[in-house]
């Protein structure tokens, strides 16, 4: 995991303009020896192509990759903007993290800041921070500890005709995680789950949850237990108050007699319903691409395709497949970018309204034509 030194943090910078502040920027990623001499031009052309601001105040300049062979060894330099810098578009960014990458590299790195910057309580610490307050805040050392639920946590097409066999997979997945201990897998096992309908059951421990965090079991082929069918087990780790927002979807489709879809979706498609809300009286499209671009979606891929996205009204969320599998707004840059795709990554898109079959296309298109680099 990459690790952010203080030393590479500035803080109380002043600049006029934002040409002045990835001059700066610049200057220190070269005085570290990330970068050689005349890696600012290409910062400068980067900005000229597509912006860098992501939101919530935070600027991420690099170089196109063009200029790629003056990357000497990769590494970040973060400028701290108190008084704001005007980064266009009537947007003002307080802090400016400057990258140097090698290959795709910062995808990762990208992926750690913006899941920590995407927390909008923590953005508006970022422009009074002292240096080793923003270490800590960038580094997520001053979260909470995360939200566990993702398609790791998801098993479906499980060779079961019992109960108990749901019961321990995912007690044991999520002691595995560190989310729970042995007092919690004894209780989640022995204890009978509550059949919530529809072939769904729940169950969870009063002992032993040490992180909130929810694991899914669904039987490959669905079976009786007492009378009732069993199809799905949702197990819930509870620290906090989290894992609420899963249980409320999941109370609205059962509310709504839509099970079935949580019984007949994959991993990927089980989490976005258990995340997500989707309007069940607009069209929901579904369509999966993938990426082919040399470097991944890192900034000006991920802008071309969030304008795209932009230029229609449906909700439109994105799951990297071969990410976490978490869907992510398609409407917004920070989000996109962390999903951490590289060249391969498939992904699947969720549009839902009266243009969901408009976006879909125009999102394939943009994908297939390389989204402003080519194809590859």
């Amino acid at each position: 995991m990459f690790q952010l030194e203080v030393q590479a943090i500035h803080t109380g910078a002043s600049a006029q303009n934002k040409e002045e502040a990835i001059r700066q920027v610049a200057a220190a990623l070269t005085a570290a020896g990330n970068v050689a001499e005349g890696y600012v031009n290409g910062m400068l052309a980067r900005e000229q192509q597509t912006t860098t601001f992501l939101g919530n105040g935070i600027a991420i300049p690099h170089g196109t990759t063009d200029t790629r062979d003056l990357v000497l060894k990769t590494g970040v330099q973060v400028y701290q903007f108190p008084q704001g810098v005007d980064w266009g578009d009537g947007q003002t960014a307080y802090v400016a993290i400057g990258i140097a990458a090698k290959s795709d590299e910062h995808l990762a790195l990208l992926r750690q800041l913006t899941h920590v910057l995407s927390d909008d309580s923590v953005a508006a610490q970022l422009k009074t921070a002292s240096a080793e307050e923003l270490r800590a805040l960038l580094m997520g050392e001053k979260q909470a500890a995360e939200f566990s639920f993702d398609t790791s946590l998801i098993a479906v097409d499980v060779a079961a005709n019992d109960l108990m066999t749901l019961q321990a997979l995912n007690a044991g997945r999520l002691q595995a995680l560190g989310a729970v201990d042995a007092r919690f897998v004894a209780q989640a096992i022995s204890t009978p789950p509550l059949s919530l309908g529809q072939g769904i059951w729940l169950n969870d421990s009063a002992e032993g949850n040490l992180q909130s965090a929810i694991a899914v079991s669904r039987a490959a082929t669905p079976f009786t237990h007492q009378g009732e069918n069993v199809a799905m087990l949702l197990t819930v780790a509870a620290t906090d108050d989290r894992p609420l927002d899963v249980l409320r979807y999941l109370s609205a489709l059962l509310q709504n007699n839509k099970a079935q879809r949580l019984i007949d979706a994959d991993a990927a498609g089980v989490l976005a319903l258990l995340t997500s809300e989707v309007d069940e009286t607009a069209d929901v499209l579904t369509a999966e691409f993938t990426i082919r671009n040399e470097h991944g979606l890192h900034a000006r891929p991920g802008t071309a395709l969030v304008t795209v996205i932009k230029q229609f009204n449906s909700d439109i969320t994105v799951t990297n497949l071969d990410g976490s599998g978490k869907p992510a707004n398609g409407r917004s840059l920070m989000k996109v970018v962390a999903l951490g795709v590289k060249k391969g990554h498939r992904l699947r898109f969720t549009a839902s309204g009266d243009d969901a079959q408009q976006a879909i296309d125009a999102i394939g298109e943009a994908i297939n034509s390389g989204l402003g680099e080519g194809v590859a």
